[in-house]
């Protein structure tokens, strides 16, 4: 079943929230978006737990003329209080080629609030998109 459009919206703000630098470099805004038994499967290949995630995204280097654009968004609740999100993100660095990413998360409420608890990014090749 979809979510509503209350809660598409609250997910798809939450996605948008961990796109941005200023939450990106804030552990604290991190650690409140991500369950602690967090798993990322990245883009890379590489597989990620929170405390990994966090670490990580203190070291990314700031890239002040990225933009990332997110499409395609959609939910689905897998379960009370599971949900599920995919959508496209297309990064673009002024002077390069844009990158696009297909993503996938799936959210659980844990008694106060919505967590991630699993994210997976693919790239995607142009000629796919």
């Amino acid at each position: 079943m979809k979510a509503d459009y209350l809660e598409k919206s609250l997910f798809r703000e939450l996605e948008e929230r961990l796109l941005q630098p200023d939450v990106r470099k804030s552990a604290k805004d991190v650690m409140d978006l991500l369950a602690d038994e967090f798993i990322e499967f990245g883009s890379s290949g590489r597989v990620f737990d929170k405390q990994q995630i966090i670490n990580s995204l203190q070291n990314e280097p700031i890239e002040s003329l990225t933009q990332r654009a997110i499409t395609e968004f959609k939910t689905l609740v897998l379960a009370k209080g599971v949900v599920l999100v995919t959508y496209r993100v297309v990064r673009h660095i002024s002077g390069e080629q844009p990158v696009n990413s297909l993503r996938s998360s799936i959210w659980k409420f844990d008694n106060t609030q919505w967590k991630m608890i699993f994210h997976q990014g693919t790239l995607v090749r142009e000629s796919q998109t």
